[in-house]
């Protein structure tokens, strides 16, 4: 099974020097499908297929695919672990993550894109315990973006979820914010504001400030998107092990028919 687990990761690692198109910058060719942590109204086209990374704090590594099947419909599988990198023995996630998307509605003037979607793929440590991760799956969603023409461009973007990680009875409903501005053709800057409102009670991990990230992203080669992130800016975590910590994002993308 842990060889079954390694090869998912490994062919995902190697996917990503095969495809290729970028998301960052004014030249961008497709959307981002996520801020940092938090889901967007961005979704692939028809007959385009994403592969992407996360390495995060502790040796967590998670691995994703997605597929444009439909127009306005998307879907993907990820998988990961935590103590892939580094000694020891790695802890792979429970269960691989599965995400669906849509949208229904494009952007036009004065109107938002909006999409619909569910992901239940969390990020950094998973709590058997708790069943949950370290930072919690969206679940379902509702996501709204709207463009402006400033300096480039400016994107504004807001989430309402419901996770389905709900084992330490904090059941809430959730809220999310975030920008993004380009910085020439090939560089962006994205910010986001998790309210984490559905992780803030007494069994929780976060301790009410909300999780703010902030980071990078830069088409450095023939569509290849990579990025840097800050992330947990507020210190929103009761334990002192995790705190602000930093991460890296790899993605391409590409029209396979």
């Amino acid at each position: 099974m842990n060889l079954i687990r390694a090869s998912i990761i490994i062919i995902s690692m190697m996917s990503v020097f095969c495809y290729s198109q970028g998301t960052a910058g004014t030249n961008a060719k497709y959307e981002y499908r996520s801020l940092i942590d938090l889901p967007s109204a961005g979704i692939l086209e028809k007959g385009v297929v994403g592969v992407g990374l996360d390495v995060l704090p502790t040796g967590v590594v998670i691995s994703k695919i997605e597929v444009g099947a439909f127009d306005n419909f998307s879907f993907g599988i990820s998988y990961g672990a935590g103590n892939l990198i580094g000694s020891g023995n790695p802890e792979w996630y429970s269960y691989p993550g599965v995400n669906v998307r849509v949208r229904v509605l494009d952007e036009k003037d004065g109107i938002p894109a909006i999409s619909l979607g569910f992901d239940s793929q969390g990020k950094g440590a998973y709590f058997k315990d708790l069943k949950r991760y370290e930072i919690k799956s969206p679940g379902f969603y509702a996501a709204v973006a709207k463009n402006f023409n400033f300096l480039g461009y400016l994107s504004l973007h807001g989430v309402v979820n419901y996770s389905l990680e709900r084992s330490d009875n904090d059941k809430d409903l959730n809220l999310g914010i975030g920008l993004e501005k380009t910085i020439g053709g090939q560089i962006s800057l994205v910010v986001e504001y998790d309210f984490a409102i559905n992780d803030n009670d007494s069994t929780s991990i976060g301790d009410g400030s909300g999780y703010l990230n902030a980071g990078v992203r830069w088409s450095v080669g023939d569509g290849f998107t990579i990025g840097f992130d800050f992330r947990n800016l507020l210190d929103n975590k009761k334990f002192n092990s995790y705190r602000a910590d930093r991460a890296i994002f790899v993605e391409y993308i590409r029209a396979i028919f």
